[in-house]
């Protein structure tokens, strides 16, 4: 070979090459990422010279390949891009154009990310695993000479003739002995597909293409199928639910975005403050991390954001007060309104199956986000007791023009798979102004207040489910705030007016002492249950059957329960049971009214003496817990005594 020149690479006063393996990259594995982000770049280039006439030959299948050589602890990645000149390798590679190594340093140190794409700087990537770097190329420009470059980390540097007769450009790093696992198929494997996986040019390992190459997200949607966009939600998170929807982001003003984001089944363990979203610069992955562009109530969404005007290389404090990065996250989150929107009145069946995972983020994101929650506030749906129909009663409204007539919502007319209907918070008002103005009824766990919610159903009273996680400590005083004068009342707080049967007072039936069976009652509850911090009530339920009411229900009034509730969140601890709460307990039930008759039926006789008075204590407080359990509100402990007690009331109403 014919020596062109020696020398050393400018740096003007520092050796660059310990600062970099010491300093400006931390990860060293993205020297390969930084080698084939300057192959895509080559090959644009020469497609473009192409285009514009420059090239003179013919341009070829574009394609980058990977040789690796355990034995010589050798990685080369090729490519038949434009190639370089030597005039081209001293500008690129031999001169740094900066006045120290310390200048060089305080540019790049907050992330290497930002050297995407850009040939000197991320070319230097390569001396973390190298004890030795070469370059051999071929520019495309007409009777140009192959030159060949070689670099042992250190200022020193040889640029000699090459044999080279293909345009291209092959870098070959020649590992040091502790990375010599990135001379191991397995291992470049797996960093292309992290770091490379949609990259537009086939990239091949000893002449297998390993990354996907297609990123459907720079796709237009109207060229895309629904099972396009599962099938890249499948292989960016393969052995998870199916999606229930996704919004496909494309702008160019004011700044450069492509993206997809996809709506995921939420599990109860989902943690909704860490990032599932990748981060890609130009096809070429970045992070996982996108807390900072991301609003953070859209946290649990899955899937990909390509940006190359994200600022890549400031620290995340700068990255979120910067104002590009501000107009896409208020841009992200308007495209998710407004696709939430269209589903609401497009397909309302949809929307609705799928609101046990969109309310969520949608409620959350009203919680936190001004513009969003005017987006959305009119999409927030809540299940009812209500059966709306499709003959859904338009309900008159006053209107300049005089009477009018309000058409039902969309969600309104269609239930979910389960048979239920769902509603907005200003429906249920507008249909229930005249029963109760002003106030909502509703429920929080199903399972535990099952009986409440049929109490109110049963006397024509709509109850809204607010039972997911959000709702009860952070939702329902957000929706207070928001309408000043509305009360929510959950089922178990007390019992409205129009669920007692107030003509039922109670008459005499004690001549002796003047007392009211009512009277009775709450005496007989208070000395069985003996516990001052249970407030007992007594009161007719309407029913049309007594006997499928309640005999006794527990109730937690509204304000105590949410500050317990409350103390117990800020404490992080689940609440316990309050101790102090009201036993209501139901004088038309026909339980109850045979209690008091056994109270005054004097003794028993069955092989010995058994003061009735004494079984009908045992009742009360068997009807009490009962009350209890209920309410989920037995421990261990409760429920043994429970079993016996239910043995000994057994025993004696049997002998």
């Amino acid at each position: 070979m014919t020596v062109l020149e020696q020398g050393k690479i400018t740096i003007h006063s520092e050796n660059i090459f310990p600062i970099i393996k010491k300093s400006l990259y931390t990860n060293h594995e993205i020297f390969l990422r930084e080698l084939i982000s300057n192959a895509v770049d080559a090959i644009s280039k020469v497609k473009m010279a192409s285009l514009s006439g420059e090239l003179k030959e013919d341009l070829g299948e574009p394609e980058i390949n990977i040789h690796l050589d355990q034995e010589n602890k050798q990685i080369s990645v090729s490519d038949n891009g434009t190639g370089m000149t030597a005039e081209e390798i001293k500008k690129y590679i031999n001169q740094v154009a900066f006045s120290s190594a310390e200048d060089f340093i305080k540019k790049y140190q907050d992330s290497a990310n930002q050297l995407i794409g850009h040939f000197g700087l991320g070319f230097y990537s390569c001396f973390m695993v190298a004890e030795k770097v070469e370059i051999d190329t071929l520019s495309y420009q007409e009777g140009a000479t192959p030159v060949h470059w070689s670099c042992d980390g250190s200022p020193e540097f040889t640029l000699e003739e090459s044999h080279r007769q293909t345009r291209g450009t092959t870098v070959t790093v020649t590992l040091l002995d502790e990375e010599k696992e990135y001379a191991e198929q397995q291992r470049v494997r797996q960093l292309v597909k992290t770091y490379c996986d949609f990259m537009p040019v086939p990239i091949k390992l000893e002449g297998e293409q390993i990354n996907r190459q297609r990123a459907i997200w720079k796709e237009s949607p109207r060229d895309l199928t629904d099972e396009d966009y599962l099938d890249f939600y499948r292989y960016l998170y393969p052995y998870q639910d199916e999606p229930l929807l996704w919004v496909h982001l494309n702008t160019d003003y004011p700044f450069l975005l492509n993206g997809i984001l996809y709506f995921p089944k939420l599990k109860p363990d989902v943690d909704v403050s860490r990032g599932h979203i990748k981060l890609y610069c130009n096809q070429v992955f970045v992070s996982d991390n996108c807390e900072e562009i991301i609003p953070e109530f859209l946290m649990p969404l899955r899937g990909v954001i390509d940006s190359p005007d994200i600022p890549l290389n400031v620290s995340r404090s700068a990255l979120t007060a910067n104002k590009t990065v501000r107009r896409i996250s208020d841009y992200i989150a308007k495209k998710i309104g407004d696709r939430l929107k269209s589903l609401y009145e497009d397909d309302p069946k949809t929307y609705i199956n799928s609101w046990e995972d969109l309310g969520t983020f949608v409620k959350y994101g009203a919680l936190r986000d001004e513009k969003f929650k005017k987006q959305v506030e009119d999409l927030i749906i809540f299940r009812t007791t209500a059966d709306l129909g499709d003959n859904t009663p338009q309900v008159e409204v006053q209107s300049e023009e005089g009477d009018a007539w309000k058409e039902a919502t969309p969600t309104q007319k269609v239930t979910d798979n389960n048979g239920y209907y769902y509603t907005t918070l200003k429906d249920y008002l507008e249909r229930n102004k005249e029963k109760h103005e002003n106030r909502v009824f509703y429920c929080t766990d199903p399972s535990t207040q099952g009986t409440y919610v049929d109490l109110y159903k049963s006397q024509g009273i709509e109850v809204l489910y607010m039972d997911s996680f959000i709702d009860n400590n952070y939702f329902i005083p957000f929706l207070e705030k928001e309408y000043s004068n509305l009360q929510f009342t959950r089922v178990d707080a007390e019992l409205d007016d129009s669920l007692v049967d107030n003509d039922q007072s109670g008459e005499i039936v004690d001549p002796q002492t003047n007392k009211t069976r009512n009277d009775l009652i709450k005496e007989l509850f208070e000395s069985a249950i003996d516990n001052a911090k249970v407030n007992v009530k007594t009161q007719a339920i309407k029913s049309e059957d007594p006997q499928n009411a309640p005999p006794a229900m527990v109730l937690l009034p509204e304000a105590m329960r949410r500050m317990q509730e409350m103390t117990a969140l800020m404490q992080q601890q689940s609440m316990q049971f309050p101790e102090e709460h009201v036993l209501v307990v139901n004088t038309a039930h026909p339980l109850i009214q045979n209690i008091v008759k056994l109270n005054q039926g004097g003794i028993i006789q069955s092989g010995g003496e058994s003061s009735s008075g004494e079984l009908a204590k045992m009742m009360c407080r068997h009807v009490y817990d009962l009350a209890l359990m209920a309410q989920k509100a037995f421990d261990a402990e409760g429920i043994q005594q429970f079993i016996e007690r239910s043995n000994q009331v057994l025993t004696r109403l049997t002998k």
